[in-house]
């Protein structure tokens, strides 16, 4: 089978506007489709061992589901992914307020409107090896409260290796502060099976940003060799994710940045992370070159409570996915020891994310 992409209708938004769903196809007949509403993941179809193939990714059946979507299933966030403290920020002695839809003094994801409830320019390319959508549009300055006119192009790529690559370019007319990510919520037993809570993490980091209450970093790193949060050896989710940690019980779960174990000489995307489904033997392997992700085991979902139902009717319920959202630290746009989310003007945000599935 040829590397192909396919659209279809994804239904009209309240406004009226046709949201449209691309579909991407390889040789062995995995399937991401993706939306120019949001520039959305909704479909990651992948095989398991024996062959079969389910969707891995929590999701609506059509754009309805993506305009309400407070979870953020599948999710492309920006212009600042997770939080910033106190909603503001100062670049060049100039002090910028952004929304507070976080405890009521926080920014989380941008605000109300976070990149994934925009319209996306389109272009679709397809080789022997890999096929590919890209969405562009500008974020103009002032938008969600940063500042710069900010030219935003992110691509999804599929190749005949079950590789799914996340491309993120910006670039931005004033210094600004740039942190995108996906959100994608993975189920690798499908995404109508229930908890994820016996899958295993493993995570290249001996290393998390603490926080407070809020979630808000406090500026330290804290060595978590040993404890309940240590991944670098391979454990199902539900092994340690009620034990008596102030922090898990803080975030009522797993909602934490991990500082990645990376070679700091070296800007090539390097393995940081994977979750392994042991009944279906589907694998999912994370590579990155950006300093930091967020394991999120999905805590707050509450499906009984969502106005859509997600998939196939399906009602998701907490801790039913799992999301590894590769980013800088959360807030690190107030805290010079972290690696700087600010961007100075005409200086490209490049980064590139992969999750590579297969079979064990």
């Amino acid at each position: 089978m040829a590397m192909q992409v396919t659209t279809s209708s994804f239904g009209k938004t309240k406004d009226g506007e046709e949201a449209t769903l691309y579909t991407m196809e390889n040789k062995n007949g995995m399937k991401v489709s993706v939306s120019d509403f949001g520039a959305v993941i909704v479909n990651i179809i992948v095989p398991d061992r024996d062959g079969n193939f389910e969707d891995v990714a929590l999701g609506y059946d059509s754009v309805t589901g993506y305009e309400d979507n407070g979870p953020g299933y599948g999710s492309f966030i920006g212009r600042h992914a997770n939080r910033i403290g106190g909603a503001k920020f100062t670049i060049n002695g100039q002090t910028y307020e952004l929304a507070k839809n976080d405890n009521g003094i926080n920014n989380l994801h941008s605000g109300p409107k976070s990149y994934n409830k925009y319209f996306y320019d389109v272009e679709t390319y397809v080789d022997e090896e890999s096929v590919s959508v890209e969405f562009t549009r500008t974020s103009p300055d002032g938008e969600q409260g940063f500042p710069g006119n900010l030219d935003v192009c992110v691509t999804y790529t599929l190749t005949n290796d079950n590789d799914l690559a996340i491309e993120y370019f910006a670039i931005s007319d004033k210094p600004t502060v740039i942190n995108l990510t996906n959100h994608t919520y993975f189920n690798l037993a499908g995404q109508a099976s229930g908890s994820v809570l016996d899958q295993e993490v493993w995570i290249n980091s001996h290393q998390i940003t603490p926080t407070d209450k809020f979630l808000i970093p406090t500026g330290e790193i804290m060595d978590i060799t040993g404890t309940s949060m240590d991944f670098q050896t391979p454990k199902p989710l539900a092994r340690d994710i009620d034990a008596d940690l102030e922090c898990l019980r803080i975030a009522g779960g797993y909602d934490h940045n991990y500082v990645l174990d990376l070679d700091i000489e070296d800007d090539e995307m390097e393995l940081v992370a994977s979750l392994y489904d042991k009944k279906s033997g589907r694998k999912m392997d994370v590579y990155t070159d950006l300093p930091g992700m967020q394991l999120y085991s999905g805590n707050f979902i509450n499906g009984a409570a969502d106005p859509n139902k997600g998939k196939g009717g399906v009602v998701y319920n907490k801790r039913d996915g799992v999301c590894f959202e590769t980013q800088f630290y959360p807030n690190s746009c107030n805290i010079p020891a972290f690696p700087t989310s600010i961007f100075q003007d005409g200086d490209p945000y490049d980064f590139c994310t992969v999750y590579s599935f297969t079979v064990e």
